[in-house]
């Protein structure tokens, strides 16, 4: 798989398609551990590829170190997916998905708010790095 803006496009599309329709059909509200069963559930349906709870472990000098790291989704080995049912998102949850970008070496994650009124309007949002400039 040769990673292009175009494939990460596609598969931010993809996902939150799924955001999308686990939204429409449980509402705003629930725990953020509800929407993820759901949504890994939503994924496997629509057969894309991914980890769940995926463990990222810290190279720190060679050593790899587990900081007991985990992020909700990696997509295709290509895309860190956050989950949040919050008010509002907050530095700490952007500075978490960007931590994991940057452990995995990935150029863009997307942080999905499932306390909206809508997905697509205010409940997603994709980040990118300075990986994502050499990349085309």
């Amino acid at each position: 798989m040769l990673l292009t803006r175009n494939y990460l496009k596609d598969l931010v599309y993809k996902v939150n398609g799924a955001a999308i329709e686990v939204h429409k059909t449980l509402g705003p509200g629930l725990l953020e551990c509800t929407y993820h069963k759901c949504m890994v559930h939503e994924l496997e349906i629509r057969n894309i590829n991914f980890k769940s709870e995926l463990s990222i472990p810290i190279n720190y000098k060679g050593l790899m170190i587990d900081a007991d790291l985990r992020c909700d989704l990696l997509i295709d080995n290509a895309l860190v997916v956050e989950f949040k049912s919050v008010e509002t998102i907050s530095p700490i949850h952007v500075a978490q998905l960007l931590t994991y970008m940057k452990l995995l070496q990935l150029p863009m994650g997307l942080m999905i708010n499932f306390n909206c009124t809508h997905i697509y309007r205010e409940g997603q949002k994709t980040y990118v790095n300075e990986m994502y400039e050499s990349i085309y």
